[in-house]
């Protein structure tokens, strides 16, 4: 987790998870929060699917939504940085 945050702007980069071997893509099938809202630990964030899963995908910090970088329906590579979300402090 500690390589996501930013320190100096006090943001965690959210991922797009790993979801299983030779998984190229992954589809954003719904985001249960929008830029501006508050989020907790543990609180579902987004719904993202495979040809053979659907997984909903936990917040690991507390915080507010800064930025969501892609849309519900679009496709996004293991790894690419999918929101942003301020620290509470």
């Amino acid at each position: 987790m500690s390589s996501n945050i930013d320190l100096n702007l006090n943001l965690y980069n959210l991922q797009m998870p790993d979801v299983g071997k030779n998984i190229t893509e992954v589809m954003i099938g719904k985001w249960y929060k929008s830029v501006g809202e508050q989020v907790q630990i543990d609180e579902t964030l987004l719904e993202i699917s495979t040809d053979k899963v659907v997984s909903e995908i936990p917040s690991e910090v507390s915080g507010t939504i800064k930025d969501i970088y892609y849309k519900d329906g679009e496709l996004v590579a293991p790894g690419k940085i999918i929101a942003s979300i301020e620290l509470r402090n």
